[in-house]
This record gives C-alpha cells, sequence and structure tokens, in this order.
C-alpha cells in the first residue's frame, strides 16, 4: 500500500492544478467533494430551528444531531477500514447510496409521520453515509498525491469540504428557504449530494483508489482480521491515539457552536436567522480559503509547528473572540462577522494533521491509520453537540465556551509534545543542517 507519487514525471510538464498541489488524477473527485458537501451542508445551520418548529424541544432537537453525530462517527471509522477492503471508489459509492436513501425515508417518511423515533433513527442513520464518501477520498488523496505537496493536497481537500458544509450549503439555504420553504430545501439539498456522489462514483478512474488497499488473497486474511487490525493501530502505534484526539478536538467546538450559536445570535446579538446565515456564509468562505494556504504553508514551515500554533492556540483565542467580541456591540454585523472569521481561518491551522497522522505509522498500516483520524473527525460532530447538552444547564453558554477553549489549548500541547514525526517538513529540514553541520566539523 505504498504512497505513489503523482507528479510530473508521470505525465510531463505540471499542469496549474499541480502546482497548486492538486494530484491531476483526482481532480474531478474534489469537484464531486465540494457539490456533495454542499447539499449535505444546506441543512446545518436551519436544521434545529426547523426541528424545534416541527415539535421536538430545544434539547431534543440538540439530542437528534448528537445521535446523527454518532453514526457520523461510525461511518467515519468505516471508511478507513473499508477502503481496506474494497478501494476508496466503492466505499464513495456506498455512502452516496447510503446518504440518498436515508434522506428519502426521513422526508419522505420521519417528518410526515409526525412520530419523533422515526426522525431520530432516519436522519441518525444517514450520518454513516457522508463520511464514507468524503474521507474515503482524503485517503485516496493521501495514496496518490507526493510526499512534497501531500500537505497541500489536504488543504485542497478540506477547501472543498468546507465550502460545502456550511459554507456554500448555508448560502444556498438563506437563497431557498425564502423562495421554495424550509421542506422543498432538503429536497434541494438531496438532488445536490446526487450530483456530487455522481461525479465522485464514476467520473474519478486512478487505479489506486478503485482496488483494495490490502493483499486480500493474504493468508489468515479475512475482514474480521482486517477489521481488528484497524482498531489495534492505536495499541501498536499509541501516538496514533494522540494524534485522533487532536483531531478530535480540531472540531468539537465547530460543530457544538451548531446547537446555540442560532439563537444566541437571533437573541443576544439581536441579528435574523438570515442574518446568521449569511454570516456563517461569509466565514466559511473567507476561512476555507485559509485552508490550501495553511496546507501549502505546512509544507514550508513544518506540519506540527503549523497544528500546535494556528491551529490550537489560534483556536482557543478565536472561540473566545467570537463569543464574546460580539456582545460588546450587539446588533453590529461588522463585528460579528470579524469575530467570526477570525475562528473560521484559524480552523485551518489543523489542515496538515491529515498528513502528519499517517505518517506516525508504517505503510501497511496508514489506511488504519486514516482510518482513526475519519473517526476522531466523525466524533467531533459528536460530542460538540453533546458536550453543549450536557454541560450547558450548569455551566451555561459561557463555561460551555470556556471548555472548548480549554480543550484547544490541551491540544496544542499534545501536539507539540507527542507529535513529532520525521517525514514532517521542519524535522526533515533540522535533520538536513544537523548532518551538514556534522560534515562541516568533520570537512
Amino acid at each position: 500500500m505504498g504512497m505513489t507519487s503523482n507528479g510530473p514525471g508521470q505525465h510531463g510538464n505540471p499542469t496549474w492544478l499541480e502546482r497548486m498541489g492538486i494530484p491531476r488524477q483526482l481532480r474531478w473527485g474534489y469537484l464531486a467533494v465540494l457539490i456533495f458537501m454542499i447539499g449535505d451542508g444546506v441543512e446545518s445551520n436551519y436544521l434545529e430551528p426547523y426541528l424545534t418548529g416541527w415539535g421536538l424541544s430545544a434539547q431534543s432537537a440538540g439530542l437528534v444531531i448528537s445521535v446523527y453525530g454518532a453514526f457520523v462517527a461510525l461511518g467515519s471509522w468505516f471508511s478507513g477500514v473499508l477502503s481496506n477492503l474494497w478501494g476508496p471508489r466503492r466505499v464513495m459509492r456506498l455512502g452516496a447510496a447510503l446518504w440518498l436513501v436515508f434522506e428519502v425515508l426521513f422526508l419522505a417518511v420521519a417528518l410526515p409521520s409526525g412520530n419523533e423515533l422515526l426522525v431520530y433513527v432516519c436522519y441518525g442513520l444517514r450520518g454513516v453515509a457522508y463520511p464514507l464518501f468524503a474521507y474515503a477520498f482524503l485517503l485516496w488523496i493521501q495514496l496518490t498525491s507526493s510526499q512534497e505537496t501531500r500537505g497541500a493536497a489536504a488543504g485542497w481537500f478540506w477547501f472543498a469540504y468546507s465550502a460545502g458544509l456550511p459554507t456554500v450549503g448555508s448560502a444556498v439555504a438563506a437563497i431557498s428557504i425564502p423562495l421554495m420553504g424550509a421542506y422543498a430545501t432538503f429536497w434541494l439539498s438531496f438532488a445536490l449530494v446526487a450530483i456530487g456522489g455522481l461525479i465522485g462514483s464514476f467520473a474519478v478512474r486512478e487505479a489506486r483508489g478503485t482496488r483494495p488497499m490490502v493483499d486480500t488473497a493474504a493468508p489468515g486474511h479475512s475482514t474480521r482480521a482486517e477489521l481488528l487490525r484497524g482498531i489495534s493501530v492505536l495499541r501498536r502505534y499509541p501516538r496514533t491515539g494522540v494524534a485522533a484526539l487532536v483531531r478530535m478536538i480540531n472540531t468539537t467546538p465547530y460543530f457544538g457552536f451548531f446547537v446555540f450559536l442560532p439563537s444566541f445570535f437571533s437573541d443576544r446579538i439581536d441579528l435574523s436567522t438570515s442574518q446568521y446565515l449569511a454570516l456563517v456564509t461569509f466565514m466559511g468562505v473567507i476561512g476555507i480559503l485559509a485552508d490550501p494556504v495553511f496546507g501549502k504553508l505546512s509544507d514550508r514551515l513544518g506540519w506540527r509547528h503549523t497544528i500546535a500554533w494556528a491551529g490550537g492556540i489560534g483556536c482557543a483565542a478565536g472561540v473566545l473572540v467570537l463569543y464574546w467580541v460580539p456582545q460588546l456591540a450587539p446588533g453590529n454585523y461588522v463585528v460579528a462577522l470579524a469575530a467570526t472569521v477570525l475562528y473560521g481561518i484559524m480552523l485551518a491551522g489543523y489542515i496538515p494533521l491529515s498528513a502528519l497522522l499517517p505518517a506516525l505509522v508504517p505503510e501497511q498500516d496508514k489506511g488504519n491509520a486514516m482510518g482513526i483520524y475519519s473517526l476522531a473527525a466523525g466524533l467531533s460532530t459528536f460530542v460538540g453537540p453533546l458536550t453543549y447538552v450536557l454541560l450547558d444547564p450548569f455551566l451555561g453558554h459561557t463555561g460551555v465556551v470556556l471548555v472548548y477553549a480549554a480543550m484547544y489549548v490541551a491540544g496544542a500541547v499534545l501536539t507539540w509534545k507527542y507529535l513529532v514525526t520525521d517525514e514532517d517538513p521542519s524535522e526533515q529540514r533540522r535533520h538536513t543542517a544537523v548532518s551538514a553541520g556534522n560534515a562541516h566539523r568533520t570537512g
């Protein structure tokens, strides 16, 4: 399961996409993820108000989102393990199909029936789908891109991912809801996911992602053994667990904010729902532009340095600014925008983690490591809302935000102390400098 280079030596001079860090053979996959995640992100900032208007309490609506997040975590782990067994493309196809099936059940069965349990089941089970599609492609990127461009290639993935969820998705909702209504907007998201799913399933043909990543004919191989290996990587390489915890911290507050920021900006900052959706869109647009920038910078400055300082410390400051600064100027849209944009930019500091984590293990376990990475990403969609549901009754919004900030600081410390790898560009330069110094002294 070797990482293969898709550099210019294979097909002549590099294209402008390759110069930016996008592997040529995967270009359609980036577009597929963008469109798919736009569809998935349409509902991200109006689902909670919609469900409360449908009849759920605010706590129940938050619990629906938490159940969904639990299944996102499950799908995230399976994205890596199943890619080992089947190849990333087949896993992407499965994810697209499951998303569409459970969305139909949610819209055509659960909501019209008025049955709260069906809402939990249908919407919750749909959570397993998008990670299979998106994170299988992220693994495909790591298989295809060269080591020199791995940070940049990951940055462009997160650009496409974040542009959809929630950035352009929220913009689509802001335009569509006044024109079509909230329920019809769900069906619009269905159509967008279908388009992205078709592109990802059939337009990307790079050979490495179309076949299993392990030798399925090897002695002792079985699906059960591969599933167990996908878990035991945490025991065999404990630092993958540290990196997974850092990845979970990355977006735990981000998804937690989805639960209470709509009402917070409405009740305390005096913004309308449309203004809030536009705010999230602006935040996302600026933030996602930072994704490829931080990816490219991390290939120069070092993965660990970027994650610890821009990601950990930057995001800790960002959540505090996002919460407190708008309260100093209620109703001031520019102030609220500046505060949210800062947090969005700092989130991009975690981009190189998807390059760093698989570098902690040998070649045959890189797929399993990416499965753990994806599991941690999925867990954040569960832990973020759950942290709010559990802590808000006791600590209030302020206490929850302080907990979120403390998480980021802890993640920065863990990154700096434990996530050192020789594949990190900064470590390679340090080793080169040490070797040059030794040669000079002995010359």
